[in-house]
């Protein structure tokens, strides 16, 4: 068991790693940096989520585990409001820390390392917190930041990405049956090759981005270490009340929830700065979802563990 755990974390840290060393030796700077991203978010993550989508499976499962996620996302968010006075003078963005999780540049890539060829069943859990993340979540983002949100300039940002095109692609072909159609054509061994063959640097391509934005500030590390337990406790709890509202309506599945304790382990999302004013909170932020990052790594190696169990 040991063995194949290591082959489930040593590409992650390995990769990591190499993410850090090209920060810390200039091989490439921001604005390599800045064309990674758009590589991921841009190409190939959204192949990714198409992929997943348009293979899942839609039924009454899928808009259960949804419903549940979106529910537990905005409870996390009330969560962190509630709780913002335990990390003055940062508490302003508290609730961004602690509700939501980095599935499209993270939960993937781990999760094909436990389940290669299964990404549709992690995709059921991702779903409810990215419809969560693009409606209540960024509009709440915004309006801390002064600005004024309303649908408009909500639905611009969700059809103007394009990993949530992606994601709302695969969904729509999926739900009318387009999916089941085409993997029963001969056409699809082609086309699965060609998506596959895209979506295949994803995973490699996000770690070294994650490994070269980690920053620790010494001098933030109380504030920080507080909103990491905050959002353990607060994320840990979710999840079991979620799991367990889940598999009381259905039969319990082994891959759907590994998939559940991958994704709320998960750090907080990586867009806050891309949305929002974050003067004078920006290196607590930075600091915040590095640390959260560490911590996942580290509970990752755990449910490698369950998994193979």
């Amino acid at each position: 068991m040991i063995l194949s755990i290591l082959q489930m974390v040593l590409p992650v840290l390995i990769m990591i790693c190499v993410g850090y060393v090209c920060n810390r030796f200039k091989v490439f700077g921001p604005e390599g940096l800045k064309g990674l991203k758009a590589i991921v978010g841009k190409v190939t993550l959204p192949v990714v989520l198409f992929n997943a989508f348009l293979t899942a499976e839609y039924n009454g499962k899928i808009a259960l585990t949804f419903t549940i996620v979106y529910i537990s996302c905005g409870l996390g968010l009330l969560s962190g409001f509630l709780m913002r006075r335990f990390v003055k003078p940062y508490g302003k963005f508290l609730p961004f820390l602690t509700t939501n999780f980095e599935a499209g540049m993270l939960g993937y890539a781990l999760f094909s390392l436990l389940y290669a060829g299964k990404t549709p069943t992690f995709a059921m859990v991702d779903i409810g917190q990215t419809m969560f993340g693009y409606t209540v979540y960024l509009a709440a983002l915004k309006a801390t930041s002064g600005e004024k949100t309303n649908a408009k300039n909500i639905l611009h940002n969700m059809f103007t990405n394009p990993a949530f095109i992606g994601m709302l692609s695969g969904v729509v072909l999926g739900i009318i049956g387009v999916g089941k159609w085409l993997t029963a054509t001969d056409a699809w061994p082609v086309l699965h090759d060609i998506t596959s063959f895209v979506a295949a640097p994803t995973s490699a391509l996000i770690l070294i981005i994650v490994g070269y934005e980690l920053s620790f500030k010494q001098d933030l590390m109380k504030p920080v270490l507080k909103t990491v337990v905050l959002r353990l406790a607060i994320m840990t709890t979710l999840m079991a009340l979620s799991t367990l509202v889940v598999f009381s309506v259905i039969p319990f599945d082994k891959v759907l929830f590994v998939a559940f304790i991958l994704a709320y382990s998960l750090p907080a999302p990586f867009i806050i700065p891309l949305f929002a004013d974050v003067t004078g909170h920006g290196e607590y932020i930075s600091t915040a979802l590095s640390v959260e990052t560490i911590v996942a790594i580290v509970l990752f190696i755990g449910i490698a563990a369950y998994s193979l169990a």
